[in-house]
């Protein structure tokens, strides 16, 4: 159960069957701005109108996953060879509506104020042969996109970061990274979300709650937000820690 498909962007996508009861949407391996709005768009038509026995979908940085319930769809649809193929069908459909939409939407900018004081942050500067202030004024220049969530509830992986300060994850992993940690990997940059095991280098840490349950929207971002990181001092840290409490 193999699709390839050769778009009027010349980019390439498969589809493929992760098992009897989930499709996949593959543009490759990329971090690329334009691809990413196509899966964005794909998931958000999706959960807007889902079909029967659709279970979900997960977009990631150039893939979506689309999960179902191969019972119920066979149920309902009884003319079809199987589920897979409906289901590929139905997202080649949309897919070909969203090749047509070649805008990249600008949403608003979210602002995510952070106290640099990362117990990495030395250590990248001297890395890159930076001081402490041209690394903070680098990574707060740019405008970060939200690619995908993922690995934790609310944890935004955000590109793309500055070939000045683009830095490689840790060796060893801390067996905890505390909630509100901003950090780099590699070309990408995210904020932790809860207290976890993590190996991204920590340069600052963020007094927003990135996931809080309580909320009707528990995740402060999501794929396709525009962020921007502000520079605060620790006394504007501890005023506004959301964190203080737990």
């Amino acid at each position: 159960m193999n699709t390839k498909i050769t778009l009027i962007s010349s980019r390439a996508f498969h589809i493929t069957a992760l098992n009897e009861n989930a499709l996949l949407v593959s543009y490759g391996n990329i971090i690329d701005t334009a691809i990413n709005e196509k899966i964005i768009a794909l998931h958000e038509q999706l959960t807007a109108a889902p079909f029967g026995g659709m279970i979900e979908s997960v977009p990631a940085y150039a893939s979506l996953a689309v999960f179902y319930d191969t019972l119920i769809i066979k149920q309902q649809q009884t003319n079809i060879t199987s589920a897979f193929d409906f289901v590929q069908q139905r997202v080649l459909q949309l897919i070909s509506k969203i090749e047509v939409q070649t805008d990249i939407r600008i949403n608003t900018i979210i602002s995510i104020p952070v106290y640099y004081n990362g117990e990495d942050l030395n250590d990248v500067a001297c890395l890159h042969g930076l001081s402490v202030e041209e690394l903070i004024q680098i990574h707060t220049t740019a405008t970060y996109r939200v690619y995908m969530t993922g690995f934790l509830p609310g944890f935004a992986y955000m590109g793309t970061v500055d070939e000045r300060i683009a830095t490689a994850r840790k060796e060893l992993p801390r067996l905890c990274v505390p909630a509100g940690s901003v950090g780099i990997a590699g070309a990408q940059t995210g904020i932790y979300p809860v207290d976890s095991p993590g190996g991204w280098q920590l340069i600052g840490k963020t007094p927003l709650k990135i996931f809080d349950q309580t909320k009707k929207d528990p995740c402060l971002l999501k794929a396709g937000d525009q962020v921007k990181f502000v520079s605060i001092t620790k006394t504007e840290f501890e005023k506004r820690n959301e964190y203080q409490h737990h």
